[in-house]
């Protein structure tokens, strides 16, 4: 179904014919098979509308019709040191670190890794190694129901892959930092808010993540996205991956790009007998975000936990779609997502627990609470279960609601002034999925997030 101006879409294709031109075809003939089957689709979809049911609250015309320039690996004199603040330099076993899509090896850390374990460039290990990627690589994140993951597999140029061979433990945590430099060309380019139609240099990367967590392995994975400056772009994220049997899988993404950025994410886990993957995503930068987390369960004794938090305020728009295949049985499945909602944000969760006819003595759970910070924030939550099979145990829910006023007194009487009590209580609601993560460096980083904004919204409460 074509649901967006062909003017639009010409930009893409023309696009796509130079990025082919210029070197797109000197990868495997495979991928360049991948990559036009790709383009093809997403000519035929077109961006999506708020007139399809799985996109009705989040309005994508911002970037449909923003004049996006493919980023190039420009540093534009980014160092490590500006990066500390979102490295896990010490306690990661590796780092690595990718500019506007692009595999930067002078800002990575490349530590040894256990024996037959792989980390790095994507674009140099189907190029080295096509063995290893070929099997996975756009084959379980489908470009064909999906706009933006058919754009991501048209122009998916470098992103991470890591490999964690049969058997094999990876104790400290992999990290793959993604940064963003936005540049522009001058001030006249530089659009504003998101309901402009940019003919300035907006740039949007696409990366393209592969993790292989083989037999009987066991990782740690951190994705995180920053953003420098606070100029306008893109992030067309796509994640796949693939739990072995009896894999333990503890994935990560932290998303905290500038308040003036696009996020498009897809995650895609395919899971194998008795495997366990747990899932944490953390949302708190964006104007405009959007993530779909779909795990297939595709093996019996399969443990799967998604947890997440998302903090927005402004005019931030965060939209969390969630999906568990429950295809196998004697599974088990548990999700639990928070909002903290402030100012004029929006926030949608749209969740699906799917349980196939074959799927019995499946165990699942599912539930998403909200907290309105302010009179002019909203939520849509629409937690859904969908179940084939008649031996299952399921449940699901949703709130929302505002803070305890009664709590709010109790807590004033005991000598706190009002900033101080909302802080407390809201601080409390986010602190269960603070400390479900497991790495210590991201669960401080994200505390003195959230201390940090609740304080400030503290301070502008009180000038109001």
């Amino acid at each position: 179904m074509m649901v967006t101006a062909s003017k639009e879409l010409d930009t893409y294709l023309s696009d796509f014919e130079l990025f082919e031109k210029n070197g797109a075809t000197k990868g495997p003939s495979w991928i360049h098979q991948i990559r036009k089957a790709a383009i093809s689709r997403f000519s035929e979809l077109g961006f999506p509308t708020t007139r399809l049911e799985e996109w009705k609250y989040t309005n994508v015309a911002p970037i449909a019709k923003t004049r996006f320039k493919r980023a190039e690996c420009e540093a534009n004199g980014l160092t490590a040191e500006a990066l500390a603040r979102a490295t896990l330099e010490e306690s990661a076993c590796v780092q690595l670190v990718f500019v506007n899509g692009h595999f930067s090896r002078k800002l990575s850390s490349l530590r040894s890794l256990p024996e037959g374990v792989k980390a790095g460039s994507l674009a140099a290990a189907w190029g080295s190694d096509p063995a290893s990627i070929e099997p996975h690589l756009a084959r379980h994140a489908s470009y064909h129901d999906h706009a933006f993951v058919a754009l991501n597999s048209a122009f998916m140029k470098d992103g991470a892959f890591v490999y964690v061979p049969k058997g094999k433990v990876v104790e400290r945590p992999i990290h793959l930092l993604f940064v963003s430099t936005a540049p522009f060309d001058s001030a006249q380019d530089r659009p504003v808010g998101l309901a402009h139609e940019s003919l300035g240099t907006a740039v949007v990367s696409h990366p393209r993540n592969l993790i292989v967590a083989d037999d009987g392995s066991q990782a740690m994975i951190v994705e995180s996205y920053v953003g420098v400056g606070t100029n306008v772009y893109l992030t067309n994220v796509v994640t796949e991956i693939i739990g072995g049997k009896n894999a333990v899988i503890d994935y990560y993404k932290v998303q905290r790009e500038s308040e003036e950025a696009f996020h498009i994410a897809t995650v895609q886990a395919h899971l194998d007998r008795s495997s366990n993957f747990s899932s944490h995503s953390i949302d708190l930068g964006g104007a405009l975000v959007r993530n779909d987390l779909n795990a297939t369960l595709d093996g019996e004794g399969i443990e799967c936990t998604l947890d997440g938090l998302y903090m927005v305020t402004g005019r931030q728009h965060v939209d969390n779609h969630t999906r568990i295949d429950h295809v196998k049985p004697h599974c088990s499945s548990r999700e639990l997502y928070k909002g903290l909602l402030d100012g004029k944000s929006r926030g949608v969760f749209n969740g699906k627990i799917y349980v196939h006819k074959a799927a019995q003595k499946t165990d699942a759970k599912q539930t998403n609470k909200n907290l309105l910070l302010s009179e002019g924030a909203t939520i849509n939550t629409k937690p859904q279960l969908e179940i084939y099979a008649d031996d299952v145990k399921c449940t699901h829910g949703s709130t929302i609601g505002q803070l305890d006023q009664d709590a709010v007194f109790y807590l004033r009487s005991r000598g706190l002034d009002l900033a101080t009590a909302r802080n407390l209580l809201t601080y409390a609601f986010a602190s269960e999925m603070v400390g479900r993560i497991k790495v210590e460096p991201v669960r401080a980083q994200i505390e003195n997030l959230l201390v940090t904004r609740l304080q400030h919204g503290s301070r502008a409460e009180d000038a109001r």
